[in-house]
């Protein structure tokens, strides 16, 4: 919660801590008499049942009294046109040294003018599910989009009787409110990709040109996990399960990585039953630096349909869907086709009822961190057991990109690269998350482990794989040696996978690996200078370059 409220009792001659020119300019629009508010679901499912690019399928919605939508509501199919995934070129931070900020502001105070041509609606949510950590979020965007904000109150918590008693209970924080404009409308020749504007230090953004849903949903994230670094949590772009045991310590596991890596996979998996698991999110939440705890910033899965053919359990779970087919069964009814058929990047909020272990809150403390990487020079599994070492490889993690980016046509979807923390909505410095990790490695001694999810000697690692060897860490039965004599790095026997140090090819390819990582900081830290990683992580890579013989 905010405190906002107390804020503007203050005295006026004070520096004022919440708002900016950026932030004036946006919240000011949403008090325009273009602007429509909706706040109930009920409300969000109609206007978006009526829009007339709206297909209304004949699959009823789960759990519609628990969600707060109409007892008769059927999925929604809402397709986006030819751009289908986040454009990361588009984002701008206005305290990034590197933006001419008087420029933003201008562009950004023209196009909610031009905007104002438009009716819009507004809403807010919960972002946060837990009092000891709550956002109020607010949305506006236009007409015509009423299945984004829809699909903006589903993914994240409306405030229901619940969440409202929550929230008016919840601890407040020297922060004001998010502020979300959209307008994908809006056209400039000098952005034809669109224009994403963030000022993260007061909380608010605008979306300029773009009418992906997952431009919303990232942005709001964005602006919470800003937040939480601010006020002593570890912002987590990952999925957290627990592993609960009656005669036993309870282990808690997060799992980063980027769309298409396997971290949903990890976190949802069963385990053959195995064990009594609660999943917090496979997407978006925080690790409190104070006691280890983590909680879930929104109750829905974005995901990806393509993971899910129609019939199985988790399609009874859609509520929204964008960018899928559409055709008829037997009977005469509107289905989806899941696959990826349409485009490479179908997607659905899926409610949080698909997992009947889901908590908002893992009070226990975080066990275990795995960076899941795309990286054929290493092993199906590694432990990390320095905190520096620890750090410097989720600062490196490495990957490939997915279908839930928008490429440039410049751009090699198979190259391997460098996405810090598989985070590449972070909007305040590398640096800071890197202490911010590091602290949880080092103070709260978490253990790390890097996870490979491709290939290594030309062999797949398949998910049974993996889930077998996080069984075998639960269970304490993992035996560790030595990886190659380099400091810090222990690897294991895992049948089907030799590690063969005695081959120079494979020596070679891991110091290519390693040697992309080293430069990779130092390029940031020349491109960054106000931004530099500590010298710790470049030396932790030489030393292991130096270790490799």
């Amino acid at each position: 919660m905010s405190t906002l409220e107390k804020f503007l009792e203050r005295d006026i001659s004070k520096k004022n801590p919440i708002f900016s020119q950026t932030r004036t300019t946006i919240e000011t629009a949403f008090y325009a008499n273009n602007v429509r508010k909706i706040t109930d679901l009920m409300t969000a499912y109609k206007l978006a049942a009526n829009n007339p690019a709206t297909i209304i399928t004949d699959l009823a919605i789960e759990h519609t009294s628990e969600l707060g939508l109409p007892a008769y509501a059927k999925m929604l199919v809402d397709n986006h046109g030819a751009v289908v995934g986040r454009t990361a070129a588009a984002r701008h931070l206005i305290d990034d040294p590197k933006e001419d900020t008087d420029k933003l502001i201008k562009i950004l105070q023209e196009a909610i003018y031009i905007g104002a041509k438009h009716n819009f609606y507004k809403t807010e949510v919960v972002v946060g599910l837990d009092k000891d950590f709550m956002l109020k979020a607010h949305l506006m965007l236009p007409e015509g989009f009423e299945m984004n904000l829809l699909s903006y109150m589903l993914n994240f918590q409306n405030f229901n009787a619940k969440y409202s008693k929550i929230y008016a209970e919840s601890k407040k924080y020297p922060e004001g409110d998010i502020y979300l404009y959209a307008d994908p409308f809006w056209t400039n020749s000098e952005y034809p990709d669109g224009l994403v504007i963030f000022d993260a230090a007061h909380n608010v953004g605008a979306i300029l040109g773009l009418r992906y849903f997952g431009e919303l949903k990232k942005a709001t994230l964005t602006l919470a996990w800003a937040t939480a670094h601010r006020n002593g949590y570890t912002a987590c772009h990952g999925g957290a399960k627990a592993f609960h045991f009656k005669n036993r310590k309870d282990k808690v596991f997060a799992f980063y990585g980027l769309s298409g890596s396997g971290k949903s996979t990890l976190t949802h998996a069963k385990h053959d039953d195995k064990f009594d698991i609660t999943v917090l999110h496979d997407d978006a939440f925080v690790i409190s630096r104070s006691d280890g705890s983590s909680i879930a910033l929104e109750p829905a899965y974005f995901d990806k349909t393509s993971d899910y053919l129609p019939g199985t359990r988790e399609t009874a779970y859609f509520t929204t869907i964008m960018n899928v087919g559409v055709t008829l069964n037997s009977k005469g009814e509107k289905v989806l086709v899941t696959e990826d058929l349409r485009n490479g990047n179908g997607r659905t909020i899926k409610s949080r009822y698909a997992s009947i272990n889901r908590v908002d809150k893992e009070n226990e403390p975080m066990d275990a961190i795995f960076w899941i990487m795309k990286d054929d020079s290493l092993p199906p599994i590694l432990k990390l057991e320095d905190p520096i070492l620890a750090t410097t490889f989720g600062v490196t993690l490495a990957t490939k990109r997915s279908t839930a980016e928008n490429l440039t046509e410049s751009t090699d979807e198979n190259m391997l690269v460098i996405e810090p923390f598989a985070d590449p909505f972070r909007a305040y410095p590398l640096a800071e998350d890197y202490n911010d990790f590091k602290e949880l490695f080092e103070k709260r001694k978490v253990n790390c482990y890097i996870v490979n999810t491709a290939e290594f000697n030309g062999l797949d690692i398949g998910k049974n794989v993996t889930l077998n060897i996080l069984e075998s860490i639960v269970n304490d039965k993992m035996k560790w040696r030595s990886f190659g004599g380099l400091s810090g790095i222990s690897c294991t026997n895992i049948s089907g996978y030799p590690i063969d140090f005695s081959n120079k090819e494979y020596v070679n390819k891991l110091k290519r690996r390693f040697e992309i990582r080293r430069n990779w900081v130092q390029q940031h830290n020349l491109d960054t200078p106000y931004d530099k990683l500590p010298m710790e992580v470049s030396d932790k890579l030489d030393q292991l370059l130096k270790e490799l013989k």
